[in-house]
C-alpha cells in the first residue's frame, strides 16, 4: 500500500457497517447579508477620512454621509491630526498606511499617545494585501483593517463591529472612554 493509498484510507467514510443515525438538528441558516437589517451609528457621527487618494476619500465621504454621518478628510497624516485638535473631536478615524510624509502608523503612533484622542477608535485601510501590516497596525492599537478595495457592506459591517449600547463606536474594552455627550444636571 502506498502513502497515497494510506492516506486517502484514513480520509474516506468506513462501508463495513452501517453508522447509526444520529438526530442532528441542522444548523440555523445564516440571514444574508441584504436581507439582515444594518445596525448604523447614530445620525451626525463625526468620521475623520486620512487618506492620499482623492478617490477613496470622496466614496468614503459619499458612502458614510449616506448614512447619516458627518465627515471631514485629510490627504495626508499632519493634516489629519490637525483636523484631531479641531472641536468637536471625531468619533471614528479611517486612516491609510501609505501617505506622504508621516504614514499611517506613525500618525496611529500619535493618536495612541495623546491622552485626548486615545479612545477614539481607528480603521486602518490599506492596498497592501500583506498579513504583517495587519498584524503591526493591530500592535500599534488600531481597531480594525480593511483592504482596499471595499465595498460598501465592509465600511458599514466594520463600523457595527465598534458600537455601544447607544450606537456611537467605541474602542473594544475601553469603558473609560470620556463621554460625548454633556451631561444634563
Amino acid at each position: 500500500m502506498s502513502i497515497f493509498d494510506r492516506l486517502l484510507s484514513s480520509v474516506r467514510k468506513p462501508t463495513g457497517a452501517p453508522q447509526a443515525a444520529t438526530a442532528l438538528v441542522p444548523p440555523a441558516a445564516p440571514v444574508e447579508r441584504r436581507r439582515r437589517k444594518r445596525v448604523n451609528a447614530r445620525r451626525g457621527t463625526r468620521v475623520l477620512i486620512i487618506d492620499d487618494s482623492p478617490t477613496v476619500v470622496a466614496v468614503l465621504r459619499k458612502t458614510l454621509r449616506s448614512a447619516g454621518y458627518e465627515t471631514r478628510e485629510a490627504l495626508d497624516a499632519e493634516q489629519g491630526l490637525a483636523q484631531l485638535a479641531q472641536e468637536p473631536p471625531p468619533e471614528l478615524i479611517f486612516l491609510d498606511i501609505v501617505l506622504p510624509g508621516m504614514n499611517g502608523f506613525n500618525a496611529l503612533r500619535v493618536i495612541r499617545k495623546t491622552p485626548a484622542w486615545q479612545h477614539i477608535p481607528v480603521i486602518m485601510v490599506s492596498g497592501n494585501e500583506h498579513a504583517t501590516e495587519q498584524f503591526y497596525a493591530n500592535r500599534i492599537g488600531a481597531d480594525d483593517f480593511m483592504k482596499k478595495p471595499f465595498s460598501r457592506h465592509e465600511i458599514f459591517a466594520r463600523i457595527e463591529t465598534m458600537l455601544d449600547g447607544e450606537l456611537i463606536p467605541r474602542r473594544r474594552g475601553d469603558a473609560a472612554a470620556p463621554a460625548l455627550t454633556p451631561a444634563v444636571p
